[in-house]
């Protein structure tokens, strides 16, 4: 028996191939892996930690794919706009007054919001990376994180600066917090950053072996200039300079035609649909299952909270099984099945980060789903209830990298408390600074 377990007992487990087992689950704390699974493990071996998993679902930890964790400061501060407008008029003049301390605030929100939705793993595009790093090795997830660049607006040395700082952040960060942190390079968008440094970003993170992290083809408004200027699709503007290489992952992907879908599969990169944002923003839907029928990696995120409202994975999973269907006019498509997986699964290849599935040697990363609330009885199919009724609050544990964050509805590893009343603060500060 390993010197250090966890064992969590009395549950079904919800297996890679989306059946559902009652088994219990072991972990070896030391190397953060699940070493056995089966029926009635407490019963043959003592743990030196137990998790109480009856009555409940043992799922794969949620992996948000796209985020900005720290804009919870700015959640419910500029509705009901379009996208251009909602950056250039609210967001991008607020993110200005952003100190380090502010970001640091509003990433402890937003993981302690994740934890207790079940949530173990991240992808983050933001700034002041080294305060995110920081509070996510203090909150025990995994990440992969970037500095976001965005050259508008400025002159030559700015830009540059900005694009200087993606790849050193990337490549001081690689590997911390023991491992659970990697990083990205993270150029904002096709349109946000110009065609030059693009491209020795993309180039320069290639030689690195650092994987690329971008906004595409999110409304008609992005998709227009380049088609007018070059002839040619954002996305094979992208592969151009190098940006859909197999490692990297591309947000929303909304407006695509079928040449784009192709390009992506052919490539490998991965598209993190964020279905709520996109509904928020009014910037469409996304063809979810075309990518899935082409034999793309799709993922599921949150997209930050002042676009969402809320980081709660279990939201998104539902909404993009929904409009899933609707996009597609078939109610066959995006099943729940293929949903769940994307939320899970897919976020992990797309990152390529460990997780998304519960099998011996696989990362400890684990949600335990409470199955006792009326809106999850009666159990015909539990697959069917994660994707379409489940929600952040039904989670009582959560685990990640064998270690315990979240037990019985309890974050463990930050001061929810202080890190909520901190970040009010924060954000009144922060608001009233930008105004």
């Amino acid at each position: 028996m390993a010197s250090d377990t966890l064992l969590v007992s009395g549950g079904r487990v919800l297996r890679p191939d989306a059946t559902v087992v009652d088994a219990d689950v072991l972990v070896d704390r030391e190397t953060g892996r699940i070493t056995d699974i089966g029926a009635e493990l407490t019963a043959e071996r003592a743990a030196d930690d137990t998790l109480d998993a009856s009555g409940g679902l043992v799922m794969p930890g949620l992996v948000n794919a796209h985020t900005h964790v720290a804009m919870t400061l700015l959640r419910g501060y500029a509705d009901d706009k379009p996208l251009d407008a909602w950056l250039r008029e609210d967001i991008w003049p607020a993110e200005a007054e952003l100190t380090a301390d502010d970001v640091r605030a509003g990433a402890e929100l937003g993981l302690v919001e994740m934890i207790r939705s079940g949530t173990t793993t991240l992808a983050d595009m933001y700034f002041h990376v080294p305060e995110i790093v920081e509070a996510v090795d203090a909150a025990g997830m995994r990440a992969r994180v970037g500095h976001g660049v965005v050259t508008v607006g400025k002159d030559d040395a700015d830009a540059r600066a900005d694009v200087e700082e993606s790849l050193e952040v990337a490549r001081e960060y690689d590997g911390a917090a023991g491992g659970r942190v990697r990083t990205a390079v993270m150029p904002h968008s096709l349109t946000t950053v110009d065609e030059p440094l693009l491209r020795e970003a993309a180039e320069a993170a290639r030689e690195d072996g650092i994987p690329v992290h971008f906004h595409a083809n999110e409304t008609r408004e992005e998709v227009a200039p380049i088609v007018e200027e070059r002839g040619d699709r954002p996305l094979a503007y992208a592969d151009d300079l190098g940006l859909l290489a197999e490692e990297n992952f591309l947000a929303h992907g909304v407006h695509v035609d079928g040449s784009e879908v192709d390009l992506l599969a052919d490539r490998g990169a991965a598209v993190v649909h964020c279905p709520a944002s996109n509904m928020k923003l009014a910037s469409g839907i996304a063809p979810v299952q075309k990518y899935l029928d082409a034999g793309v990696t799709v993922a599921l995120g949150t997209d930050g909270a002042a676009s969402n409202n809320d980081l709660d994975l279990f939201d998104e999973l539902r909404d993009a099984a929904m409009i899933g269907k609707l996009g597609a006019d078939d109610a066959s498509a995006v099943p729940a099945a293929a949903a769940v997986r994307m939320a899970t699964e897919g976020g992990a290849e797309a990152l390529s980060l460990p997780g998304g599935r519960i099998e011996v040697g696989a990362a400890a990363d684990l949600a335990v789903v409470d199955l006792d609330a009326p809106h999850l009885a009666p159990a015909h199919d539990l697959v069917s209830h994660l994707a379409y009724a489940a929600r952040g609050s039904d989670v009582r544990h959560t685990v990640c990298d064998g270690r315990v964050l979240m037990r019985d509805r309890e974050v463990v590893t930050l001061d929810e408390k202080g890190v909520v009343e901190t970040a009010r603060r924060r954000a009144v500060d922060l608001v009233a600074r930008a105004a």
